[in-house]
């Protein structure tokens, strides 16, 4: 997919996804909702994601400082919140019926494959002197170092906390899923795009991706619905 239609898809998706999600998240955190807290968590490592990626690959635009005070106001904003959450006592919060293995599994099978898709891209670069696919006119490879070096440990992390039930894989995990339902809601709706502009786009792909888009929406389900207090479990900053 192109650079333009990666950002037209992540713009739509932060318009009719996001946006909405971040105020009605915020709205009932304020009200002492944990769950909208665990939202808001997650949403706001999307912006951070989003804007980060927006202010390091996009040519630069007027736009350019808009998009740096996004990704530092949403660095800060998601440092605040998870400093927030008294971490120790979060389990508490859950169900012990959670399926933490499901949960941990699909974060993992993510991992896998993000880090399957990049290396496959790079290792003609790395063994040879290939000039990697999706370059373009770019002087690096940003996308595919932040999920490297941000999104493979961070979700590999989380799997491996939540399968031992240790506190912050609670945490971690409400990051990592809206993330995922992010970004495969993006590549959803570039998939349309393709189909609508009369590209062909492989059958597999769609299945794939599709499967893949339910299954976290399912596990975001699964997270919220075995939460069993109300309350915030905070910190004092």
């Amino acid at each position: 997919m192109s650079t333009v239609a990666q950002g037209k898809a992540s713009d739509l998706v932060t318009l009719v996804l996001a946006i909405p999600l971040l105020l009605g998240s915020l709205v009932y955190a304020n009200k002492g909702s944990i769950k909208a807290r665990l939202l808001l968590t997650g949403t706001l490592g999307y912006f951070l994601y989003t804007y980060m990626s927006y202010t390091f690959l996009w040519t630069y635009n007027p736009m350019f400082i808009v998009y740096v005070a996004l990704m530092s106001a949403s660095f800060y904003a998601l440092t605040l919140m998870i400093l927030s959450f008294d971490i120790p006592r979060l389990p508490n919060v859950f169900s012990d019926r959670l399926p933490v293995k499901f949960l941990g599994g699909f974060q993992g099978f993510i991992a896998f494959t993000i880090a399957m898709l990049w290396l496959g891209k790079i290792a003609p670069s790395i063994l040879g002197d290939a000039i990697p696919l999706g370059l373009e006119h770019y002087t690096t490879l940003v996308i595919q170092g932040m999920d490297l070096g941000f999104i493979v440990p961070t979700a590999t992390l989380s799997a491996i906390l939540l399968i031992k039930r240790k506190p912050l894989g609670y945490l971690l995990t409400s990051i990592v899923v809206i993330k995922g339902i992010t970004m495969l809601t993006c590549i959803s709706a570039m998939i349309i795009n393709s189909i609508l502009s009369g590209i062909d786009v492989s059958i597999v792909e769609v299945v794939l991706f599709f499967g893949m888009n339910i299954v976290s929406v399912f596990t975001l389900v699964l997270l919220l619905s075995n939460i069993k207090k109300t309350e915030v479990v905070t910190n004092d900053i």
